[in-house]
């Protein structure tokens, strides 16, 4: 398959001012990836990039961005309100590269977080379903289901992608969310992945095979919404 090069764009965040944005394509996407990042890397964090790499090759465009506290260079998230309307102005450029086609909107931990937080306040444009990629359901070491309950106000289809050893989503708890979510929730859990979906090599396996497989199981299941 022919992969356009990465494609560097910016686009305003509200009243945050610019920032910046990747766009990763094939030449004849099926569907694009709205990709924010975790709380403590940018878009550019060899996880995000392997990523949306590994989408394009299976046919998925993705626009990952910033947030305006790492295009800042901050280490303090910015709170929900600037987090809410980035989300929103992300899907919208994404809109605006790819009219018409089928968008899903997401984004490792946080990034996922907020993204489902802007979508229960008010539905983001064309968006078809909601993708996290290790939803950040508690705190470590503090085990609660506080930070799921706004996902009952989403109508959309959601994917939960989680490693079964994440301290910041307890196996039992993630299941129990994804339950009462009915049928528009999925979850995949990854055995042995943690937070980041690193494995253990004791596990027999390695991160490209975990990445390959979390690749897999969106891709699956962005086929059917």
């Amino acid at each position: 398959m022919t992969v356009r090069a990465q494609q560097q764009l910016t686009f305003e965040a509200g009243k945050s001012g610019p920032v910046s944005a990747l766009l990763v394509r094939p030449d004849a996407p099926r569907a694009c990836f709205v990709f924010a990042h975790g709380a403590g890397a940018g878009m550019t964090h060899s996880f995000m990039e392997a990523f949306a790499n590994g989408l394009c090759e299976r046919s998925i465009a993705s626009l990952r961005y910033q947030f305006p506290y790492m295009e800042k260079g901050s280490k303090r998230p910015d709170p929900p309100a600037i987090a809410h309307a980035t989300v929103r102005a992300a899907v919208t450029k994404a809109s605006q590269i790819f009219p018409g086609f089928a968008l899903i909107a997401g984004g490792k931990s946080f990034g996922g977080r907020m993204t489902s937080q802007a979508q229960a306040a008010t539905p983001l444009p064309d968006v078809r379903g909601l993708a996290f990629v290790g939803f950040p359901l508690h705190p470590a070491g503090k085990p609660s289901t506080d930070r799921a309950d706004h996902l009952t106000k989403i109508e959309l289809p959601m994917l939960f992608l989680q490693g079964s050893r994440d301290t910041l989503a307890d196996v039992p708890l993630i299941e129990s969310v994804v339950q009462r979510l009915g049928p528009r929730a999925r979850l995949h859990m990854v055995d042995g992945a943690d937070h980041s979906f690193h494995v253990l090599v004791r596990s027999g396996r390695n991160d490209r095979e975990v990445m390959n497989e979390i690749l897999d199981a969106f891709v699956g299941w962005a086929g059917v919404i």
